[in-house]
């Protein structure tokens, strides 16, 4: 698992951010749910802002609408 890591393309912070978050956020929250749905959110946000909407695909859109409305209506539980 940790052998992904050295994969990434560090120099892009669009996706070094949240695979950074993914990997701290999974054993701290304790949840792998969690720990992904965080590492998605922010590659989505980080993606829009940086002009770069069009490197997300039509899945992670939905994936990042489902896990909004999830954290909107039970927050953190």
């Amino acid at each position: 698992m940790c052998g992904a890591v050295t994969k990434l393309k560090w120099d892009d912070f669009t996706d070094s951010i949240p695979a950074f978050l993914t990997l701290i956020a999974t054993p701290l929250t304790f949840s792998i749910a969690t720990g992904l749905s965080l590492g998605l959110l922010s590659f989505t946000f980080l993606k829009l802002f940086a002009g770069r909407r069009k490197e997300v695909s039509p899945l992670i859109w939905v994936l990042t609408a489902l896990f909004l409305v999830r954290y909107a209506l039970y927050g953190a539980e």
